[in-house]
């Protein structure tokens, strides 16, 4: 008998959610595991398919003291001893607050966003070596680079930090992004290590920011270590031949379709080198749900984000989501749901059961449809009826289908969609104008690295790598360093400032966190709403067209009453309530209103 591995790591005294330990090592089948600590009670030892895994219940006393323990393995005369530590959680860690409509997000690609430590770039126990002439390879960004840069984060107004996910991920080629995972439980050593990462946590704490980890339950990379000798045959779905998904999530939704067409979404695998995990596996299911709980409380995580989260089994998927939610009740959960249709990413949202029955738990599910508009309507300068801002509007009266739209994620662009400066086509107008908008409608608003910039991708040609571009001033020699504003150009500075304006005005702006909208149906292709509370209101003018338009306050009477004064934050100049105002073409107004 040799033990391998144990996961997970460790385990915390207190916790509502039962321990289950994977064993893996050589011949382990038969083997009975006990320990002789009072306060530790081994509940039963499963075996798996494999050999070489046992599944271990233990119970922990809520009296037990924290430390660690021996346990035995035996299996006729072979004996193995572990031991296995057993900690103190944290005060208040499951009441732990988490990000909500008054934050703002900042997506980062680790690998994309500074190189803290160059010594780390290439492992001797990683395949992948940097080539930052690759597109699509290694780069060598880290967590380093992404703590030496926190206070670049706070002075553009952000509050919540959500990496693409930092661990291991051993893929022989693309592993920068880390979707591909291959040891769970392990930060990439061209990232760190899981001590830096907790550092990156702490010290993003002691600068108010919260942090969020993308979880991946759907899918690992087939260089995972477990590919070579699963536990079970259904730890993942395989085929005969690799058999990709269809990635027609309306099908998950449809009353109407076929059970073929549905197990080819939720069973084919996401990629050819991403095997679809069995999540509907009970063994399975427990491990995902103890892994992301693990990680939330060893590094006291704010959160997570779920990757392709619809493309699991559901009824499991929700089983995990509710799992989390036991443990961590205010834990916020954003998915990616990713369709074009309100009614079918509303499926996704909420504890309230559809009219299948079918309830996920998610809290938040990511906006797409409303960035879908949000790019239409700004990429045209049509006043057609499904055009312009009359495609954001449309998008928008479709809010009732949702059991919670403040707690919408919303974006402009993330890293699996085109750059919006590019669907801009560059313009500093027009970015600026989707930047108000996204500093101001309603939910949570998440801000991908370089949109503040205007970042372009290099070539449009060479896919998702050439879009997710290096932050320049995040290596050494960069010529150009927008982390300090040295060599940044008059057409950055610009969108820069406006973002850092809006942002960390939105920090103390209760009407936009928590206010309900009130929205005009678009006239010559401007758009006007207000948000407002009993307490404040803000109202928000944008003006896409091409001609200045001049504004009377009086169509807007039915949300002014009781208001005597305005403030435009944008230029920190009083508006008069009593007269007109003129909105410049391509330019928005955002104004304060007080009683």
């Amino acid at each position: 008998m040799n033990i391998q591995r144990i996961e997970p790591p460790c385990w915390w005294i207190g916790m509502k959610t039962p321990l289950q330990l994977m064993i893996y090592g050589k011949d382990l089948a038969g083997g009975e595991v006990q320990t002789d600590t009072k306060g530790i009670t081994i509940r039963e030892v499963h075996p798996a398919e494999s050999p070489n895994y046992l599944f271990v219940d233990i119970e922990i006393s809520p009296e037990l003291t924290p430390g660690e323990y021996l346990f035995t393995t035996h299996k006729g005369t072979e004996k193995a001893g572990f031991t296995y530590r057993i900690e103190k959680r944290r005060k208040n860690a499951a009441s732990r607050t988490s990000y909500t409509s008054a934050d703002m997000v900042y997506l980062l690609m680790p690998d994309r966003f500074a190189n803290g430590d160059p010594s780390i770039d290439n492992t001797p126990d990683t395949t992948e070596k940097i080539d930052r002439t690759d597109p699509s390879g290694r780069h060598g960004g880290d967590l380093q680079g992404i703590i030496d840069h926190l206070d670049y984060l706070v002075d553009l107004g952000v509050t919540t930090l959500w990496l693409t996910p930092p661990q291991e991920d051993n893929q022989p080629k693309s592993s920068y992004h880390g979707y591909g995972c291959t040891d769970y439980y392990r930060i990439d050593p061209r990232f760190g290590s899981n001590e830096l990462y907790k550092q990156l946590v702490r010290e993003a704490h002691e600068k108010g920011l919260k942090v969020i980890m993308d979880a991946v339950p759907n899918h690992c990379g087939s260089a995972h270590w477990w590919m070579k000798d699963l536990p079970f045959r259904n730890w993942v779905h395989l085929h005969s031949g690799v058999v990709t998904s269809n990635y027609r999530l309306a099908v998950v939704t449809d009353p109407n379709r076929s059970q073929l067409n549905k197990e080819q979404t939720v069973n084919g695998w996401f990629d050819k080198a991403m095997p679809d995990m069995a999540l509907e596996n009970p063994y399975v299911l427990r491990y995902f749900l103890q892994l992301y709980i693990w990680w939330i409380e060893w590094t006291d995580l704010d959160g997570l984000r779920v990757d392709t989260l619809p493309y699991n089994e559901k009824y499991a998927a929700a089983r995990w989501t509710k799992g989390l939610l036991e443990e961590y009740p205010e834990l916020s959960i954003v998915a990616e749901c990713w369709h074009s249709s309100p009614a079918i990413v509303a499926y996704w949202q909420g504890n309230k059961p559809k009219q299948d029955g079918y309830a996920s738990y998610l809290p938040s599910v990511m906006d797409f449809p409303l960035q879908e508009a949000l790019k239409e309507g700004l990429e045209t300068d049509s006043d057609g009826w499904m055009e312009g801002m009359n495609r954001l509007y449309e998008a928008l009266a479709l809010d009732f289908v949702y059991q919670d739209p403040l707690k919408l994620m919303i974006f402009l662009d993330n890293h699996d969609i085109e750059r919006f400066a590019d669907s801009m086509r560059g313009d500093i107008a027009k970015i600026k104008l989707g930047i108000t908008l996204l500093a101001t409608l309603r939910g949570i608003p998440q801000l991908y690295y370089g949109t503040e910039f205007g970042f372009r991708s290099t070539d449009l040609s060479k896919g998702d790598g050439a879009a997710r571009i290096d932050f320049p001033g995040g290596w050494k020699g960069d010529r150009k360093n927008l982390f300090t504003g040295l060599r940044m150009n008059k057409k950055e500075r610009e969108i820069f400032e406006h973002t850092r304006k809006l942002f960390n005005w939105r920090k103390h702006a209760g009407a936009i966190h928590e206010g309900k909208t009130t929205h005009f149906l678009p006239e010559n292709n401007t758009y006007a709403f207000f948000r407002y509370t009993d307490k404040e209101s803000v109202f928000v003018f944008l003006n896409p067209s091409k001609k200045d338009v001049k504004v009377k306050w009086e169509k807007f009477n039915e949300c002014l009453e009781g208001y005597t004064s305005a403030l435009n934050i944008l230029t920190g100049r009083k508006v008069s309530l009593d007269r007109g105002f003129t909105v410049k073409a391509r330019e928005s107004m955002v104004i304060e209103l007080k009683a």
